[in-house]
């Protein structure tokens, strides 16, 4: 119990000693001490473990069991290096032996329905929203397979940066498009833990309560700053707000926020075929 105990602590970087409750399953003890992984070696993954592993993802739950989502495994260096020169701000990308790409699939339902003679009448936000829950739903369940399996992985937004060229190159269709992609390798280091925000700041009872935030950030800031100090090379928009002698975790996510990202994403769905009514 202390083991677990001092996992959920680390979690929320403190040590405020909570109680938890004894012999809880390996699942929950390897959530709670996951940490991202972005340094892979050279080994395969074996086919039928990602087979397999893939069939996991697929176990997700899914609106409706519609199961809008689609996976691209891409296990061709050339073709992985080309992804990742489309991302060259995540270079683990070049050295995973599998990428994954999760996509939100509106176009299967679509075709689904005409083939049956009706008319696709949900080309809306709905759909939008259902079919990027269920990729990052599957996506998920993937991860904590994989993991559950020994293998690392780190989730990869940044594939939405050049949509339109990462479409191109894996010939992703109207009607698709990429919710995230997944580097996936055998660990090449045990990676570091990532404090979460404070418990009272993300979950809220009964109702939804705000009123501590300040107090709650600046106690939380104060913490990862001795475990989890940010470098001056990682403080975001470093050109337009300088560096920062103690850049917190706020202020890094507040420069971020700033500056708009990916402008150009609503007319690139509208130019995929998503109505987004």
């Amino acid at each position: 119990m202390n083991a677990t105990r001092n996992l959920v602590d680390d979690r929320y970087g403190d040590d405020t000693g909570r109680f938890v409750p004894p012999d809880l399953p390996v699942t929950v003890t390897e959530l709670l001490s996951r940490r991202c992984i972005r340094r892979y070696t050279e080994d395969p993954i074996p086919a039928d473990l990602l087979d397999t592993l893939l069939a996991c993802a697929q176990s997700a739950p899914t609106k409706s069991n519609l199961q809008q989502y689609s996976i691209v495994v891409t296990t061709d260096r050339d073709l992985r290096m080309k992804l990742a020169d489309l991302n060259p701000d995540t270079g683990h990308m070049k050295f995973c032996p599998v990428f994954l790409t999760f996509c939100a699939d509106m176009r299967r339902a679509r075709r689904l329905t005409e083939k049956h003679g009706y008319e696709f009448a949900n080309n809306n936000m709905d759909t939008f929203l259902n079919a990027t829950v269920d990729a990052a739903l599957a996506m998920q369940c993937f991860i904590t397979a994989a993991e559950a399996a020994g293998l690392g992985c780190a989730p990869i937004s940044q594939v939405r940066n050049r949509m339109r060229d990462f479409c191109d190159t894996l010939d992703i269709p109207d009607g698709v498009f990429p919710v995230a992609g997944l580097t996936v390798g055998w660990p090449a280091w045990e990676g570091r833990m990532n404090p979460r925000l404070p418990a009272d700041v993300v979950i809220h009872r009964e109702k939804y309560d705000d009123s501590g935030l300040d107090d709650q950030v600046a106690a939380y800031d104060d913490r990862r700053h001795v475990t989890n100090p940010i470098a001056p090379d990682n403080q975001r928009h470093a050109h337009k707000y300088g560096v920062s002698e103690r850049c917190t975790w706020s202020e890094n996510v507040a420069r971020q926020l700033s500056v708009a990202e990916r402008p150009g994403f609503r007319d690139f769905l509208l130019s995929k075929g998503f109505d987004l009514a």
